[in-house]
């Protein structure tokens, strides 16, 4: 798997703060941007799992479009309706400009 100075950090820091949740969406980014789609939907579902009362929202559209670019599309389907209901039930602004956003991506694959 390819990696980066900045992937390198990243993995240090969480070794000291697993429960980061910017610090493992970032990493997913990472490797997102290393072309790397697969690892990033695996931390990006872990994210997810990490804090399943009140879910890190940005990371289901995210891995919503990995899992679409690794030719997914009923998996991605679904992560994005988990998203949007993760969205209505955390209910803040960031959860709501989210939604729209999940709402139109999972429109432009159904």
């Amino acid at each position: 798997m390819p990696t980066s100075p900045r992937l390198q950090q990243i993995e240090e820091l969480l070794a000291t703060d697993p429960n980061d949740e910017f610090l493992r969406y970032a990493q997913a980014m990472e490797c997102s941007s290393l072309g790397e789609d697969a690892s990033a939907v695996t931390h990006l579902q872990s994210l997810i799992a990490l804090n399943p009362a009140v879910p890190y929202i940005p990371a289901f559209l995210m891995c919503g479009q990995a899992l679409l670019r690794l030719d997914r599309e009923k998996d991605a389907a679904e992560v994005l309706k988990a998203g949007i209901a993760a969205s209505n039930k955390v209910g803040t602004a960031d959860a709501m400009h989210a939604l729209s956003e999940l709402q139109g991506l999972l429109a432009s694959i159904s």
